[in-house]
């Protein structure tokens, strides 16, 4: 197999930025066969620049783990006008949603990335996130900004900078949602 003619296997090939739910785009670098207990295993070769990590995923098994293609250019752009979008916050405690939005991250799907990103962003003039809120903020603002990037061809800054345009058009939560904020500090202190 040679590295520099593309080889395709169940639709995906060589070459090509793919999407892995819990760790974001990676680019198939190679499709290997191994020896696994007797068994001679063909195997993706993913590797994840940001991480600086290569994952090896049995071609038989991409889609059932939930590696995909990358969005298409209409979808990325759906999600960039869905951060324009009035955040949902749950009034649940602060445990169950950061579950929620961890689930939501690590599912792969741009759409529920997005919603995490747009429930969890704030502007300079609210209120500071708490350590948790703003771990899971910055982890689907990665995700979603990597997969934007390498769907629009553009840097992870440029794309960034794109998002957080989109997110300052949307309606954000005022003075008159700050009176309810320290009950909702309550559910994170508890």
């Amino acid at each position: 197999m040679s590295a520099k003619k593309a080889v395709q296997r169940h639709g995906f090939k060589t070459g090509e930025h793919v999407v892995y739910p819990a760790h974001g785009v990676g680019q198939i670098t190679s499709i290997e066969e191994q020896e696994i207990a007797g068994f001679k295993l063909e195997l993706f070769v993913v590797t994840f620049d940001q991480e600086k990590m290569t994952l090896r995923v049995p071609t038989a098994k991409a889609a059932s783990v939930g590696m995909r293609k990358l969005s298409e250019s209409a979808a990325v752009d759906r999600a960039l006008e869905m951060l324009k979008g009035r955040p949902r916050i749950k009034r649940t405690m602060w445990s169950r949603r950061a579950q929620e939005y961890e689930a939501k991250i690590n599912s792969g799907d741009l759409s529920s990335i997005t919603e995490v990103v747009r429930d969890l962003y704030r502007s300079d003039a609210q209120p500071e996130q708490s350590y948790s809120e703003r771990q899971l903020y910055e982890a689907a603002s990665d995700r979603l900004a990597r997969e934007i990037a390498a769907v629009h061809r553009t840097s992870h800054d440029e794309t960034l900078k794109l998002m957080e345009s989109f997110l300052q058009k949307g309606p954000r939560r005022g003075p008159k949602v700050a009176e309810a904020e320290p009950e909702e500090a309550q559910d994170e202190a508890a």
